[in-house]
């Protein structure tokens, strides 16, 4: 456990590395969504609903890292630019400052990554509420992020396990692994992080929910100096024993010099998926100028060869061969298809450089803290760190 001077200290660093590579703000594509609930984690929502697009499509919800913004991560990504491609609805959560001065999601935070709490809850009343809004299919409801928001994807992923089919965890971290500031420091360095055992059981203990489970997509660079490459490690090892998978992949490719690995259950489906990039550092992969790429690359926005956000498409079932370069929204599922055939269908389906903090000094939530003497001299620390105004 790391002393409060040394994690102070690794907040400041971590602060000014960040606040340097915030880029310059775009209007972008999407627009604000209000009044989606009470709102407990005190959370934004933007949109994006492609033109035309048909009854019964299916929702992303999509989590940006720290120093960025819903608007920013979607030019980098370029989802916007598959929901047209593919026709699918998107839904951004975005952080406040108030809430983290960094604008990380508190993935770490029990207060905001618990089931019906904080943050989490936000982020389901945002979907309820565009579910309400909406056509789409409730069966096809997937998550990403990056960074703190592939960590808060997997906070997601566990404590509303049967709102997902699936998500894609980008440079992220496993469920339940740290639940303080020190602690999610140590994690991000691999240190002392939570034997399979003990995180199978903190995921399955995050709901009341005994399966199905949401497909898993892990993406992690081989040069990540931010997050240890042990953390994709420990997502894998997490949702493979709720899986009921064994820790060897059932096949192993190379594309485009990056390895795949895929993992099957017992009737066959795909339920994991590994993509190590080679050589990439801290950030979302991105295939700019391919036949299939999209986005923008920028600060964490990375040029590999190989587009994360068109590859997850293809493993969620959003993007097939029939549809791959075809600008037309994909027909999707009726309503009266259970939640389990949706899921299978997409189960079934194939397949610049820095450190953005995945931690940097949040705010807590005045609900979820008792006011007291230690909160004081924390505050005060982090206020002489100038991470708190």
């Amino acid at each position: 456990m790391r002393n409060i001077s040394d994690t102070i200290a690794r907040l400041s660093a971590f602060r000014e590395h960040a606040l340097s590579q915030v880029p310059s703000e775009s209007r972008g594509r999407l627009r604000p969504k209000e009044d989606f609930g009470s709102n407990p984690g005190d959370l934004r929502a933007y949109t994006y609903i492609p033109e035309n697009l048909p009854a019964q499509a299916p929702l992303v919800v999509v989590l940006h890292g720290c120093t960025q913004s819903a608007a920013g991560y979607d030019i980098g990504s370029g989802w916007s630019e598959m929901a047209d491609r593919y026709g699918f609805a998107l839904l951004f959560p975005e952080q406040q400052r108030q809430n983290n001065p960094n604008l990380c999601f508190n993935w770490f935070s029990p207060g905001d990554s618990r089931r019906n709490c904080g943050e989490a809850l936000s982020i389901r009343q945002m979907i309820q509420a565009f579910e309400s809004d909406h056509p789409i299919d409730t069966g096809r409801v997937f998550v990403t992020g990056l960074s703190a928001g592939g960590a808060m994807a997997a906070v997601m992923l566990a404590t509303y396990p049967e709102v997902f089919a699936g998500g894609a965890i980008i440079a992220g971290l496993a469920y339940g692994c740290a639940a303080s500031v020190p602690q999610a420091f140590d994690r991000m360095r691999g240190h002392a992080i939570p034997e399979t055992g003990k995180l199978a059981s903190l995921a399955r203990g995050a709901s009341e929910c005994n399966g199905p489970w949401p497909s898993v997509s892990v993406w992690q660079g081989s040069a990540d100096a931010t997050v240890s490459a042990c953390n994709a490690d420990a997502i894998l090892s997490q949702w493979g024993a709720l899986h009921e998978v064994g820790p060897h992949p059932d096949r192993i490719e190379n594309i485009g010099g990056h390895q795949r690995r895929v993992w099957c259950d017992a009737d066959g489906r795909e339920v994991m998926e590994a993509y190590s990039i080679a050589g990439m550092a801290h950030g979302t992969p991105l295939d700019t100028s391919g036949e299939n790429g999209c986005g923008k690359s920028g600060a964490f926005m990375l040029e590999a060869g190989i587009s994360s956000t068109d590859r997850i498409c293809m493993f969620w079932g959003l993007a097939d061969d029939r549809t791959r370069g075809i600008f037309a929204p994909a027909a999707g599922p009726t309503l009266s298809e259970s939640r389990d055939l949706a899921r299978s269908r997409s189960l079934s389906k194939a397949g610049s450089t820095g450190a953005v903090p995945i931690y940097p000094a949040p705010l807590p939530h005045p609900a979820n803290y008792k006011q007291g003497a230690v909160r004081k001299v924390i505050e005060d620390a982090l206020r002489a760190a100038g991470l708190m105004p």
